[in-house]
């Protein structure tokens, strides 16, 4: 570790403060922090630990997250200003006008989304665990959102059931394509080539394997495998390589990078950490609904 990130260590301790980074951070904030992996998974692990604080590493969206389920600890996000282009992409307006459409059908919100869209939602899904959220529903029709490409993702598992869905996506995972995979067979013929659930179909029909990030790290770990072509955002080479130091990893392309997941830097980090701010608030009112939503999810086996 460099001198600075000795510092936001330090500094850590002394607010009695766990730093969470999601598994798309540059290398040095994931080296610097307590926990890195998906977003749901680093607010759970957050939740049970005696930290008072919690610095989270990552969109907006994420540090809500920790919010939500860990409402006695204080929850630090270094740059208000990433956001995530999925998550923007549905207004509460968008689900009451889905709920209106198809009545009775039960509300699957993604949880790469705002808080205010989990708190109108009746149950939180993980790209880990859609399919299982979706099985535990009585329900013949399922409102699926914000995300097309994993409601298409769990729709391939119920062709008894009609998944509606809102058309947002995220960008940097849509933005993939057919030939960009092609070509990257072409390059590494070997190499073994795992998709994430949020990309397009015509892309999960190319894939070997189809999994979360959490779920690729935990393939590429236990695969026999020696080169992994990796179809999600090219920040998550970084802890594959670093999990793996005996494979080799290669993007699917280039074009996968999430600009609002490098917005934080150290500076940004050790800043957040002396001055404890900004500070994530939600209302108790909307924490209490998103909560719900979140914790019927947790009810249900992840993948």
């Amino acid at each position: 570790m460099n001198d600075l990130q000795q510092e936001i260590r330090e500094l850590a301790r002394e607010k009695k403060a766990i730093i969470l980074a999601h598994n798309y951070q540059p290398p040095e904030i994931q080296d610097v922090a307590d926990l890195t992996g998906d977003s749901l998974e680093l607010s759970l692990k957050a939740s049970e630990t005696d930290a008072e604080v919690i610095v989270f590493c990552g969109v907006r969206f994420m540090a809500e997250t920790a919010a939500i389920v860990c409402p006695d600890k204080l929850v630090v996000f270094p740059r208000l200003e990433a956001g995530c282009e999925m998550a923007d992409m549905i207004t509460v307006e968008d689900v009451e006008a889905l709920k209106a459409k198809y009545p009775g059908a039960p509300v699957v919100t993604y949880v790469n989304s705002y808080v205010e869209i989990k708190a109108v939602s009746d149950i939180c899904c993980t790209s880990a665990n859609s399919v299982n959220v979706v099985k535990s529903l009585d329900a013949k029709e399922i409102i699926f959102l914000p995300d097309m490409n994993l409601a298409r993702y769990t729709q391939r598992f119920f062709p008894d059931k009609k998944i509606h869905y809102h058309e947002g996506f995220c960008p940097f995972h849509d933005i993939l394509t057919v030939e960009d995979v092609e070509k990257a067979r072409r390059e590494h013929p070997e190499a073994v080539f795992m998709a994430h659930p949020e990309c397009r179909p015509e892309v999960i029909d190319l894939a070997d394997v189809v999994r979360s990030t959490s779920g690729m790290l935990r393939y590429a770990r236990e695969s026999e495998a020696r080169e992994f072509i990796v179809g999600t955002e090219v920040g998550l080479l970084y802890p594959l390589k670093k999990q793996n130091p005996d494979k080799e990893f290669f993007p699917a392309s280039e074009k996968m990078l999430c600009k609002a997941m490098k917005i934080i830097s150290l500076e940004d980090l050790k800043r957040s950490l002396e001055t404890l701010s900004p500070v994530v608030k939600i209302p108790e009112d909307v924490r209490q609904k998103a909560y719900r939503a979140v914790a019927r999810m947790l009810e249900i086996p992840r993948n």
